[in-house]
């Protein structure tokens, strides 16, 4: 068990038959009446967002996540196969379980596979990743002044607002988290 004052992002825990991982916390001390932690949680087994509130000092189970590395192999039909590095055990998960990662995935990228008990409840993806674009409108010279950006298609087929200059067939990085562009690779 663990107190939810000591809450922090990326914390794994079990409430109401669930497992959620902690996406942002505030501790509130009203003037008036007991201090409380507000939540805002993701459920790990469906993807549904939740926003809680705790009294303060309440206990909450702690989910123990396992993660394994795993590689992302290919598409068979509505299922994608992962095969873990060390015993080589493969497992399928299907695509609406990973509806969103699958906008960064590419074949042979290493991912962590988030483990509960043997359960598999999906992919943790690195914090950027790098992708080519493979269609976007050419960029026009001394349009860059005022700073604009342009739709640009990439590899996974994610459409992600980048500056004038980039081209297609350039290496991009893209944030996961917010699936922006950050710079070229």
């Amino acid at each position: 068990m663990i107190s939810v004052n000591d809450f922090r992002t990326g914390l794994t825990i079990e409430v109401d038959n669930g497992i959620w991982r902690v996406m942002d916390f505030q501790h509130v001390k009203p003037g008036k009446g007991a201090a409380f932690v507000r939540s805002k949680l993701r459920n790990l087994r469906n993807g549904a967002i939740q926003e809680k509130t705790f009294r303060a000092g309440e206990k909450v189970g702690k989910a123990q996540i396992d993660n394994r590395r795993m590689q992302y192999l290919y598409a068979s039909g509505d299922q994608h196969v992962f095969m873990d590095n060390e015993s080589y055990e493969q497992i399928e998960l299907p695509a609406v379980s990973i509806e969103y990662e699958l906008k960064f995935l590419k074949e042979n990228m290493e991912v962590q596979i988030m483990m509960y008990h043997g359960e598999t409840l999906g992919v943790e993806l690195p914090n950027t990743v790098v992708l080519e674009v493979t269609e976007t409108e050419p960029g026009i010279k001394g349009d860059t002044a005022s700073g604009g950006t342009k739709p640009a298609t990439l590899e996974t087929g994610l459409i992600v607002q980048v500056p004038f200059f980039i081209n297609q067939g350039d290496k991009l990085i893209i944030n996961t988290s917010e699936s922006s562009y950050v710079s070229r690779a």
